[in-house]
């Protein structure tokens, strides 16, 4: 779809931010996706006690649940995300031998996310505001209008609030925790802390923009 159908099928900024939120997280099966490999890679630490074994087995899932989305001629993409987050992660691991170790990525991760969505909010060009651009065609004529640009702050800090929230909780686990009891606690705290969250994220999201019609002002052409 083109930018210029892409903007008559949405008229305002809130009916353009829900329909690109719908695209990024992927649905019911996007969130499954997510979590098998880890929800494996915890159980077998768990059983075994073996990091090659959790690792082989939380990757060769990952691995299948890729070659059914390309069987099924479907988007791969948040499988190949969620792989290459299992990757780094067992790379960590396996680096230092702590089984630990394969949830610092996504730690890390959260963090610099957070620094980053905060820097957006601060100096004025929230992250969000790009998902009107990838719409209108002009990725900075948003920033224009002040309206939006309070909207999509307010969404941003949605955004941000969750990947705070893994942060203060999982890193005193990794950093203080050992054992068996850190990696169970580490496992459970990212499969609750991970698609739960944001899609309680999302709702308050989609509750902010039910409540507005802000009109997407296209950019004008110059004469």
């Amino acid at each position: 779809m083109s930018a210029e159908a892409e903007e008559v099928a949405h008229e305002t900024v809130e009916a353009a931010v829900r329909a690109q939120l719908a695209k990024a997280f992927g649905g019911v099966r996007g969130i499954v996706e997510a979590a098998v490999p880890t929800i494996a890679f915890t159980l077998t630490w768990i059983i075994t006690e073996e990091l090659k074994t959790s690792l082989m087995v939380s990757i060769s899932l990952a691995v299948l649940l890729l070659l059914v989305r390309i069987v099924q001629k479907s988007t791969p993409q948040f499988v190949i995300n969620s792989l290459i987050g299992i990757a780094i992660g067992a790379f960590f691991a396996s680096r230092s031998g702590d089984a630990k170790d394969y949830f610092l990525p996504g730690i890390l991760w959260n963090a610099g996310y957070s620094v980053a969505m905060l820097l957006s909010i601060v100096t004025r060009w929230p992250v969000v505001g790009f998902l009107i651009g990838s719409v209108t065609g002009d990725p900075t004529a948003w920033h224009k209008d002040p309206g939006i640009v309070r909207l999509c702050s307010k969404l941003t800090w949605l955004l941000l609030i969750p990947c705070v929230v893994r942060v203060a909780v999982q890193l005193p686990v990794w950093l203080f925790g050992g054992g068996d009891e850190a990696v169970a606690a580490l496992g459970f705290a990212k499969i609750v802390m991970g698609w739960p969250l944001q899609v309680a994220a999302l709702g308050a999201m989609l509750w902010v923009l039910g409540r507005g019609r802000t009109p997407i002002k296209p950019p004008v052409a110059p004469a």
